[in-house]
């Protein structure tokens, strides 16, 4: 029962916001009397922490563990970050609650990052400073500010995905246009080229060398 609820609370959360949900949605949600509810959870409050704690603790276990190896390798990104945000992509009423929080309540959600969640966010940053001194990610990156900024890309993703993927085309194919760009451009922060000016350097080479071949084509 006490899931049920868990589950009917973060979608209602989700579609409602927190204000415009009472005790009575979730009970006639779930089908159970108000009572019921309140034996679970004694108060609305008590409720909605429950169900940010629902939401934190796989942050504080299985999510920075699939983070830190995101860093490890651009081979191994593509698909750690897709379970990463598969977690708010199948569920993305997770996202939607996060983001009404957040707009609702900013100081309570700057607690959440300065309490609980700010050290999950500091040992990914960490580990990506590592990459950095070890030449896995280019020097200018902020490691700290990447992490923020990724995290905060794939709520907002998930929340609104099936609202503006629909610009890119009906059904599926729409969808993972979306989710493609969305991967590339977490993944070319933090695995795009050390040194800009070799790599201009390489793409002149090749010009030069495409040039050659078409000159000794015309010659022939």
């Amino acid at each position: 029962m006490r899931e049920r609820l868990l589950a009917s609370a973060t979608r209602l959360f989700a579609e409602r916001g927190f204000d415009g949900t009472a005790i009575q949605d979730v009970a006639d949600d779930v089908g159970v009397s108000k009572p019921a509810v309140l034996h679970h959870f004694s108060s609305k409050e008590q409720l909605r922490v429950a169900v940010l704690a629902t939401i934190l603790d796989h942050w504080s276990d299985t999510l920075p563990r699939l983070l830190l190896a995101a860093t490890a390798s651009d081979t191994r990104f593509d698909a750690v970050f897709g379970e990463v945000y598969r977690f708010f992509s199948t569920e993305p009423d997770r996202a939607r609650v996060i983001a009404r929080e957040a707009l609702d309540r900013p100081s309570e959600v700057r607690r959440l990052l300065r309490g609980p969640v700010g050290p999950v966010l500091k040992a990914v940053a960490e580990y990506v400073e590592s990459g950095k001194a070890h030449g896995r990610h280019p020097g200018d990156v902020d490691a700290e500010a990447y992490v923020a900024i990724v995290l905060q890309l794939i709520i907002s993703a998930a929340a609104l995905a099936d609202v503006t993927s629909v610009g890119l085309g009906e059904g599926r194919s729409g969808r993972q246009r979306y989710d493609r760009e969305l991967t590339r451009i977490a993944k070319t922060a933090l695995f795009s080229p050390r040194d800009p000016a070799k790599k201009e350097k390489a793409g002149n080479s090749d010009v030069r060398k495409r040039a050659g071949r078409n000159e000794k084509r015309r010659g022939a």
